[in-house]
């Protein structure tokens, strides 16, 4: 390990059901434990590295009673006098102390902190400040308290930990609700304008500058963002010719139902079928994007109301979530330039952290992390000083931009250099660490201290948890703080079921939770990186607007993607589907999860309800006195004084059950913790401000408490039953912004054991994770499921499309690896359909809107698409080999309506494409990959799926392959042909059409110009067949340096007519002259 301190302590790995732990230090752990020893007694200066001294009365001298930072005293007064007079690390202003000069502002202070006498007046008060962290006791499971007490005001984690818990005191919280900013704003506003009649008589740079404030306070009270209506000419007419479509879709089956084809009666129902089919899946895809929604932030307004210069930062902290599986499918380099980007993103360090979690306990991994935290000690600095983008090493470097433009800084092109270099010598350490994996030592893997790798088997290895940076020893090279980052690799026994990526997901959220707890997180897949490093602000735009964050579950980016052909043959970066259907989404009750680049709230990932507005009072009747128990209320006056005698009025604030008969997490006013109508305790009301009920006040009951109130309190053991048997975790559900229990970091090996036993393989037995809280089991796709219950649930999402894309990643441009992507998604679409959570009967008493369950309904439902769409494919063939048509003779009122149904499909097509931005490219590519993958991925899902479910055959997950960009060959991989199963029904479909359109062709030849007319409508669809197949069979022939694949199908059709042709004519046969005499038959 790295002994200057970028590895902040040693790994942690152990099982709680055997009751170990073992901790593996470093080589140098020992030697800077006992530096660190030697150096507590003696503070530095964290500016000028001067020791920092003591007061007149011989008590240490602490600039910032805020947090602390240690800063010695002629640093103080300089800050104060030349400087910013704030404190470097929580940009809190300093306050005056006793001895020094007066600055200007100190006024503003009041005249009692003239002399600063109490260094933490915050840890001596009585009163709670608003960033002290939550009261809670936590008591073991029989009710009795434990003999290790959370001790309060202790000291932060050490550096065998890292900073896991946070400073000692945090920046002020940010103040809930927009009344108390609004109080806020006024008391404010009232001051000003005392302190401008005080001054009335200044000059006029005073008044401008009063005039500036005023304009600054305006805009900090202007909402964070906005719906961008799309313009009427474009949605209208978009809306106009749906409804003229539904129509004409409607008269054409009429047709097609009531006009059967007598001598094709079998093929006519089959393609009949298919058609009724499809304008009922076209029907649950269309009626979604009925409204489209644009929304736009403003970062400028979330930066003056939450991080504010010169003052306290009050942004949300959030917890970034990396899940990788095999390194050798996902090379380590781009996990590392993963971690890379997020530990440089535009954020406040103390509030980011980043947990990757090894799903396969890889060595590889490990030692990787251990060289990017290495790295990204210079790395970060140098992307914060000159905020380049993006900020991934490997795709900032090959960009093919011009990357001095905007760059004024002298040093940069020479630190540039430098910076490109040092990383070229990260990805060969890297590439070496690779190399030496490729082959296991027969022994098994071993650590640096010569400690057994805990995890060589990797179906059977203790849980495991390794802290990087975050610590105050973990700096990188200009002495700033950098972002926390955390190892996790959970528990895995013989035996149990460990749920994949799900499960590895909830493991996350626990370990996090007893760690950080961040009230956000963000989950990205290995492969995605951020592009943007304002995408977190860019989130919390939405997820701290006063109105709308409370209701959202989390906020969705649209995925983009590198490394893809320009013409994009199979559809890989779905463009249809993130710029059109998402956006329709947003605007009903949002978009779905699609399992990366979110930023959920962590309370609704527990599983609790939205917070519901108070309803209003009932209208009641006064036409008659209130004696009168038979006035138009029926009763509603004898009601009235039953609700005035029970002394609490809000009698309608009844507790309510969430779906499966959970309890609902209560509103923001009256969640647990909260203010609770009418309870009472020893005479005292239960404010607001309360955050949490003491464990054992939920199990006993309060007196005072109305009966149903009581009943919807949940006792310690209906907290373990749903949240798992880990009090600190449950302690940490109940802090609803954030932040760990007050005291939970005050013993790191207790904190490190905890975090171990909630990745232990059996903590989740019989409790609700994977049911109704987390990541959701039962199905590969669990993004879909998850972001489903959530919506049943009454909470909203959001799509949230910044100009430039937030994350990207990478997708497989081969043929193979692209279908059984498709496959692996249409198969949980299957597992869904046959679940108890189909859309079809799941939640309908909950408070999912009905075009919303279109939505999801279609999700689940367009894998069997893949059977009418595989029928109507090999109907044009079969028309073409029998001389047979589905369609009997048109007339003049079929013609019609057969031609309005094409130019109502071309317009849809033409006017979604207006409103939505994208590309007639990009839609066509559409088209074609959804006739490939439905007669092939999509068809072998369906079947895998009623296999699995039915027959109880489980399908192996197989993780798609991320390749690092090869410099001789961008797209060699493109052309790489790998043989599946997947390619037999569309080289099938290929192949019969081809021989179709030859029969039908020699055909006409045969039977004279009579036959030319029937066969065009047969050769339509059949060439209809081909040219949406045409990217397959592209793909199928591979690599074609010369001759382009275009040139060679339509020669082999071609040749195979002019043979036909050809031997019809017979040339070289002579023909006979004169009258064809036939045999009559008759014997003469």
């Amino acid at each position: 390990m790295d002994a200057g301190g970028s590895v902040t302590g040693g790994l942690a790995a152990g099982s709680h059901m055997r009751g170990e732990l073992h901790v593996m230090r470093a080589r140098d752990e020992e030697a800077d434990g006992a530096r660190a020893a030697r150096s507590a007694d003696v503070r530095t200066c964290r500016v000028c590295g001067d020791e920092v001294g003591a007061r007149e009365d011989g008590q240490p001298f602490v600039a910032c009673a805020e947090c602390g930072f240690p800063v010695c005293r002629p640093c103080y007064e300089y800050e104060r006098s030349d400087g910013t007079q704030c404190c470097p690390q929580c940009n809190t202003r300093y306050k005056r102390h006793k001895g020094c000069p007066r600055v200007e502002g100190d006024e503003d202070d009041g005249p009692e902190m003239d002399d600063l006498e109490e260094e933490f007046p915050a840890a001596k008060s009585p009163g709670k400040k608003p960033h002290e962290p939550v009261a809670f006791d936590v008591y073991s499971e029989n009710g009795e308290q434990p003999p290790q007490r959370w001790r309060t005001g202790g000291q932060t984690l050490s550096s065998f930990t890292g900073s896991v818990a946070g400073k000692d005191l945090e920046a002020e919280r940010e103040m809930e609700g927009s009344m108390e900013w609004k109080d806020r704003i006024d008391k404010w506003k009232t001051k000003q304008e005392k302190r401008g009649k005080l001054n009335h008589d200044d000059s006029d740079d005073d008044d401008d500058k009063n005039d500036d404030e005023y304009m600054l306070l305006a805009e900090t009270r202007q909402p964070l963002w906005r719906k961008v209506p799309i313009p009427s000419s474009q949605i209208n007419p978009y809306r106009i010719v749906i409804v003229l479509r539904l129509v004409v879709l409607c008269f054409f089956l009429k047709f097609r139902i009531t006009t059967p084809a007598t001598d094709a009666v079998p093929l006519w129902l089959a393609s009949v079928v298919c058609e009724l089919w499809f304008a009922l899946s076209w029907i649950l895809d269309q009626l979604p994007k009925w409204a489209p929604v644009t929304r736009e932030t403003y970062l400028d307004r979330l930066a003056l109301r939450y991080d504010r210069e010169g003052e306290a930062c009050r942004l949300s902290p959030i917890d970034f979530f990396v899940s990788t599986v095999d390194p050798l499918k996902e090379p380590p380099i781009i996990t590392a330039n993963t971690v890379l980007s997020i530990l440089a993103v535009d954020y406040p360090v103390d509030r980011t952290s980043c947990y990757v979690s090894d799903d396969g306990a890889s060595m590889l991994l490990f030692d990787t992390l251990s060289e990017t935290a290495e790295f990204a000690r210079r790395w970060v600095p140098f992307c914060k000083k000159f905020a380049v983008e993006p900020r991934a090493p490997e795709f900032y470097f090959s960009q093919k931009i011009d990357y001095l433009k905007d760059k004024v800084q002298p040093t940069f092109v020479k630190e540039r250099r430098a910076m490109k270099r040092e990383y070229e010598e990260f990805k060969v350490r890297v590439n070496a660490l690779v190399a030496k994996a490729q082959k296991k030592p027969e022994e098994g893997w071993v650590m640096q201290d010569g400690t057994p790798w805990p995890g060589n088997n990797t179906r059977d290895h203790p849980g495991m948890i390794q802290v990087y940076l975050g610590s105050q020893g973990a700096l990188d090279v200009e002495g700033h703080e950098l972002p926390r980052l955390v190892y996790v690799s959970r528990e895995k026994r013989p035996g149990y079921n460990h749920h994949k990526k799900a499960g590895a997901m909830n493991a996350l959220v626990r370990v996090s939770a007893v760690l950080t707890n961040a009230p956000f997180i963000l989950n990205l897949d290995c492969d995605h990186y951020v592009n943007n490093s304002k995408a977190v602000r860019e989130a919390m735009c939405f997820l701290m607007d006063p109105q709308l964050g409370k209701k959202l579950c989390y906020v969705q980016f649209p995925q983009r993607f590198d490394g893809i052909d320009r013409h994009d043959r199979y559809a890989n970066r779905n463009v249809v589907f993130f710029d059109i259907n998402m956006k329709g989404l947003d605007g009903i009750q949002g978009p779905v999860y699609v399992g990366t680049g979110c930023v959920f709230n962590r309370q609704a990932l527990y599983g609790y309800d939205p917070p519901r507005p108070e309803k209003r009072p009932k209208m009641t009747c006064d036409c008659w006195p209130s004696w009168c128990c038979c006035c138009c209320c029926f009763g509603g006056g004898k009601q009235h004084r039953k609700d005035k005698k029970k002394g609490g009025g809000d009698s309608g604030d009844e507790p309510r059950r969430g779906l499966l008969g959970f309890y609902r997490k209560r509103s923001k006013k009256d969640k647990l913790g909260g203010s609770v109508a009418g309870g009472k305790k020893g005479g005292r009301l239960y404010k607001k401000h309360q955050r949490a009920f003491e464990l054992e006040e939920i199990e006993e009951g309060l007196e005072g408490y109305e009966e149903l109130e009581r009943s919807s309190l949940m006792s310690q053991k209906s907290f373990e039953k749903r949240f798992g048997q880990s009090p600190v975790f449950i302690a940490s559900t109940l802090v609803e912004d954030g932040g760990l229990p007050q005291g939970a970091a005050a013993d790191p090996a207790a904190l490190i054991k905890e975090a171990i036993h909630v990745i232990s393989c059996g903590y989740e037995e019989k409790t609700e994770w994977g049911k109704e809280i987390g990541w959701i089991y039962g199905s590969v796709t669990e993004d879909i499921l998850t972001g489903f219950k959530m919506h049943c649930r009454g909470w909203k999402s959001v799509y949230c499309t910044p100009t430039r894309p937030a994350f990207k990643g990478s997708a497989p441009i081969n043929l193979s690896d692209r279908l059984h992507q498709v496959l692996r998604w249409a198969l949980g679409s299957v597992e869904i359909f046959m679940s108890r959570h189909c859309p079809l009967w799941y939640a309908y008493g909950g408070r999912l809107k009905w075009l919303e369950r279109f939505a999801y309904t279609n999700t689940i439902v367009y894998p069997f698409t893949s059977i009418p769409l595989l029928a109507y494919c090999t109907i044009p063939a079969v028309c073409l080999l029998t001389g047979k048509f589905i369609i009997p003779t048109l007339n003049n009122l079929a013609s019609i309506w057969f031609i309005a149904l094409f130019l109502s499909i071309i317009a849809t097509g033409v006017l979604e494409l207006r409103w939505s931005g994208v590309s007639i490219e990009d839609w066509w590519r559409n088209e074609q990959f959804w006739v490939i993958g439905g007669v092939s991925a999509h068809l072998f899902a369906v079947f895998q799926g009623l296999l699995k479910v039915l027959g109880g055959v489980d399908t192996n997950f197989t993780v798609t392959s991320k390749a690092a960009a090869d410099e001789t060959d961008a797209f060699g991989e493109l052309y790489l042909f790998k043989w599946t199963t997947l390619l037999v029904p569309p080289t099938t479909l290929i192949i019969i059409n081809m021989v179709g359109i030859v029969a039908g062709v020699s055909d006409a030849v045969n039977n004279g110009y009579g036959s030319w007319g029937p066969l065009f409508g047969k050769l339509f669809f059949s060439f209809w067949v081909i040219v949406h197949l045409y990217p397959f069979l592209k793909g199928l022939m591979g690599r074609q340096n010369r001759t382009p694949t275009i040139v060679v199908l339509w020669s082999i059709l071609l040749a195979s007519i002019f043979s036909l042709v050809w031997v019809r004519i017979d040339p070289f046969i002579p023909k006979a002259k004169g009258p064809i005499l036939k045999p009559c038959g008759v014997e003469c």
